[in-house]
């Protein structure tokens, strides 16, 4: 999503709690003179919005937007989602992004095709969750894409840059770009910066070990309503986080991305079970490395998507065992909700994006398990 203003508040250190099916802090109880409850204590209920499937059966949907503003032929109220596979399950080879109503009603926003890419992405098409929405209804959404759905295939891609018709104006490679996995925006006036975590630096040539290589990117844009973004610089906010090829999960590295009450970037660090903070991220010049520790382990289990609560919580979705977790900037994990017990660990591998309803009204969430659209409300 794109966030238009940069917030006022405060993060801290680390720290973790145990929890249980809800767990909030004593403190946040709702005792006079105290904090208010989780983001995440006011919603017990879960509704299945619809199918992410679109004609051509790619699955596996990853990135999502809550999109917020109407543009050509994104809706506001709906929801914009990038599938990762094919129909054959292939990972690497989804080349659809969907839009799907309040009332669960699917349209297919785009289908890329290696023939509509008017610029270089290595590779060609897998797109995953990096998927953001830019002033004027400009969609980014990056490929990290394989030939057979096993990493060992897969190239460096790109960000695909369509308008908000679904067509196709660009393509961003180079510049740092390899193997985009997930994305958040701020955009202001005639201008945008795109955050990019990239997981495939060393991880193919290191066949299965892990290796220490993974970035986040800033990429600043000129923005107009008539041509597409243009690419003014590109800055590595944050290196060497870890990162390693998987036979069934691709490849796990530093995944989801959301910018904090302060301009903090919060990334959640998968193979490490970790959330960090990359202070100042909007406005440094130089890699804060892998940031500091807000909160690890505890309710983390292989953390991907993030999103910032309306209060300034950071919300993550777990591979691990099918869990939204809520940690405060301070460190302190106050809440977590199942959102999918199936399979064998429950929920393992089944969430992925997820967004804030407009309104701080519930969570949208993919379900990978059953290639759904739900709320949490």
């Amino acid at each position: 999503m794109v966030i238009t203003r940069r917030f006022a508040a405060a993060t801290a250190a680390a720290g973790t709690i145990a929890a249980s099916a809800l767990l909030m802090a004593p403190a946040a109880i709702g005792a006079p003179g105290h904090v208010p409850p989780p983001f995440l204590a006011a919603f017990h209920k879960i509704h299945t919005v619809g199918s992410t499937v679109p004609k051509n059966g790619d699955v596996n949907p990853y990135g999502i937007v809550a999109l917020t503003q109407s543009e050509g032929r994104l809706v506001a109220g709906d929801v914009l989602i990038s599938n990762f596979n094919n129909k054959a399950n292939l990972q690497g080879t989804g080349k659809t992004l969907v839009e799907i109503s309040p009332s669960g009603h699917l349209t297919q926003f785009a289908k890329i095709t290696k023939a509509s890419l008017p610029g270089p992405c290595p590779g060609g098409i897998g797109l995953t969750t990096a998927l953001v929405v830019l002033q004027g209804g400009w969609v980014v959404v990056g490929s990290t894409p394989s030939t057979n759905g096993q990493a060992a295939t897969s190239k460096a891609g790109c960000l695909i840059v369509l308008d908000n018709t679904g067509k196709v104006r660009e393509t961003i490679s180079g510049h740092g770009i390899n193997g985009p996995w997930d994305a958040t925006a701020i955009g202001a006036g005639p201008f945008a910066d795109v955050f990019v975590t990239n997981v495939l630096n060393g991880t193919v040539a290191a066949h299965g070990k892990i290796v220490r290589r993974g970035t986040v990117l800033r990429l600043t844009l000129h923005m107009s309503h008539n041509h597409p973004p243009a690419l003014l610089h590109t800055t590595t906010v944050g290196s060497g986080f870890r990162e390693v090829t998987s036979a069934s999960a691709f490849v796990v590295g530093p995944t989801g991305l959301g910018l904090g009450l302060d301009g903090t970037l919060y990334v959640a660090s998968t193979v490490t079970n970790r959330i960090a903070a990359i202070p100042d991220a909007v406005f440094r010049h130089d890699s804060a490395g892998t940031g500091h520790t807000v909160t690890v382990r505890g309710a983390l289990a292989s953390p991907l998507g993030l999103a910032i609560a309306p209060n300034g919580d950071i919300l993550t979705v777990n591979g691990g065992n099918g869990k939204i977790v809520e940690t405060t900037p301070a460190g302190m994990q106050v809440a977590f909700r199942w959102l999918d017990k199936s399979g064998s660990p429950p929920g393992a591998g089944a969430l992925f994006g997820l967004a804030v309803v407009p309104g701080g009204t519930g969570v949208f969430y993919v379900d990978d398990a059953v290639n759904t659209l739900r709320l949490l409300h």
